[in-house]
């Protein structure tokens, strides 16, 4: 329990300085790295044929987004089917099948990294440098940037003081916030990060297949092939951008992505470092130091409910041994090399934000954890995806704000704007459309169990489906291993289900901040709702409960916790 508390305090204590950094970074305060990076921006303004000082209203911000994304989704398909065709791939593999390369473009474009495919055997150098690393750089930078224009229209972009009720507000510059950020924050950050795994033993070469002499040759294998590759690099920007696709297929359980116990805090720490900046970043951007206490409080409280009950029932036996003298901790599934602590604090963490990458099966948890992961992607913003989580957290925020009006007889505020019909409704149709997506897809796959693929019969099968697609809503890419998911069925369903958990629920949220942001903001007085409170935030974890848990109990029921009265029967 030590180790788990001290990562936790070096990531909270890193967080720190790099969410003012992050503010900095976005607000375009002048800087003495300024001499290395303008020069630089300023290339890429002028091939973009971007103003870096023409601001865009939520419309605008949307439409960059959006085309950015069209352009490198089609970019990132063509590279996987004829990667066969392209340089760096000296193990001579194949291009991919159009379905799974389709998925695999999609995942890594929203951020999720959901593989239907081994990567040291189905993807050439090319492929994993150009194509994966480059998405798992750009799109967390995007659903930041989305984050931040958000927070621009809720508290004022840089016309604010000047625009008049009912006009269009500039929400910052789409593509100058995802380049700053791209080259200030996350490609240093990287670096360092690349370096340290590399000191490990993390493979970082562009050689081919490796052949090594086996010890024991007298099951009559004398030698055997190890893939490497660039993986320092890929599994840097895996952990910190909260992507989580593995170099290799069983992730950062394989030891060649994570040799010693010091790399497995250290891509632990990375994997929540940037979200929780993004909570500090709130104080410098906003001015609202209140109102990070209040985030940081609520996500805080949440994870540390999750990493203590994942840890404690990893302690426990698991069922097949439990009358064995040796039984406790359940080690199914896990490096010992790593232990049960450290195996349940990060499938507590990855799945609290959108990361998704394991260093243990999550298929072979104890049902309880299986809970726990499966309940934090539900919410699916503990922590969140970097940008994404703070977007879900003040989804959540403003139907709190609309629920705790209600019952006070009060018309709904947002710091000094009115909620109205329009905005609910919105805000109302994601809670709704994720409930639809999630659970309409799994009942889908059950009914024509031979779609499913699944390995295992009764509760257990069918939470390794409402796994899968609550993965991919949640943008996490995470899973219940054991379904036979390279399959057209999984392909293109998955891709469905990973568009509808990515724009909407990044889109919807931006419209609503621009809405807000063209209402007239009246002061506060003394009758206004006061959200930053310990009332309101123990009132933000009720709602999220109400609308996240009890709304799936009996997928879950029917799943993992229905596994878990089972033992406890």
């Amino acid at each position: 329990m030590g180790e788990i508390l001290l990562i936790l305090l070096l990531a909270v204590a890193l967080a720190w300085p790099l969410g003012r950094h992050l503010a900095s970074v976005l607000k375009g305060a002048p800087s003495r790295a300024d001499v290395v990076f303008l020069p630089v921006e300023s290339v890429i303004y002028g091939l973009l044929r971007v103003d870096p000082q023409r601001g865009m209203t939520w419309r605008g911000y949307a439409a960059a987004f959006l085309v950015s994304n069209a352009l490198l989704g089609v970019f990132a398909w063509l590279v996987f089917m004829f990667q066969d065709h392209l340089p760096l791939n000296p193990d001579g593999i194949a291009g991919m099948r159009w379905d799974l390369a389709l998925h695999t473009a999609i995942s890594f474009l929203t951020n999720t990294n959901q593989q239907h495919y081994s990567g040291q055997a189905q993807l050439s150098y090319f492929s994993q440098t150009v194509g994966i690393v480059s998405l798992q750089v750009l799109t967390p930078m995007m659903g930041l940037g989305i984050a931040a224009a958000m927070l621009r229209g809720l508290f004022g972009g840089r016309d604010a003081a000047t625009a008049a009720e009912g006009q269009a507000r500039d929400l910052g510059n789409y593509w100058v916030d995802v380049t700053r950020l791209a080259l200030r924050v996350f490609l240093p950050l990287s670096l360092i990060v690349a370096l340290a795994l590399t000191s490990q033993g993390v493979p970082s070469t562009f050689a081919g297949a490796q052949t090594a002499q086996t010890v024991d040759a007298s099951a009559g294998m004398t030698e055997q092939t190890i893939p490497v590759g660039p993986v320092a690099s890929m599994v840097a920007t895996k952990q910190l951008g909260t992507n989580g696709g593995g170099w290799y297929g069983p992730n950062s359980a394989v030891p060649l992505e994570n040799p010693t116990p010091l790399s497995n805090a250290l891509e632990i720490v990375s994997i929540i470092v940037l979200p929780i900046a993004v909570v500090f970043m709130l104080t410098p951007f906003t001015g609202r130091r209140r109102l990070t206490a209040l985030v940081f409080g609520v996500m805080g409280t949440l994870s540390l409910i999750s990493i203590g009950t994942a840890a404690w029932s990893e302690r426990q036996p698991n069922a097949a041994v439990a009358g064995l003298a040796a039984a406790a901790p359940n080690y199914e599934g896990k490096e010992v090399r790593l232990g049960a602590d450290a195996s349940a604090l990060w499938a507590a963490v990855t799945t609290q934000t959108s990361n998704g990458s394991v260093d243990a099966m999550h298929d072979s948890l104890n049902p309880l954890a299986g809970t726990v992961t499966l309940t934090n992607m539900l919410i699916n913003s503990i922590w969140g995806g970097i940008g994404c989580g703070l977007v879900g957290h003040l989804v959540f925020l403003l139907l709190s704000i609309f629920i705790a009006g209600l019952m006070i007889g009060r018309t709904p505020e947002v710091f000094g704007r009115k909620l109205e019909t329009q905005e609910v409704r919105l805000l109302s149709f994601l809670i709704v459309l994720q409930s639809l997506t999630i659970l309409g897809f799994t009942a889908l796959a059950l009914v024509i169990p031979d779609v499913a693929g699944n390995s295992n019969p009764g509760l257990h099968g069918i939470a390794q489906v409402f796994y899968e697609y609550t993965s991919a809503y949640a943008n996490n890419g995470s899973g219940f291993e054991g379904l036979g998911d390279a399959t057209y069925w999984w392909n293109l369903s998955a891709s469905a289900v990973l568009l509808l958990g990515r724009y909407p629920c990044l889109l919807i949220p931006l419209m609503v901040a621009g809405s807000l942001a063209q209402k007239r903001q009246a002061p506060e007085t003394a009758g206004t709702l006061n959200i930053e409170s310990v009332t309101f935030g123990a009132t933000m974890i009720a709602v999220i409960v109400l609308i996240t848990v009890l709304s799936y109990l009996p997928a879950l029921v029917l799943g993992t916790v229905g596994e878990q009265l089972m033992l406890a029967g």
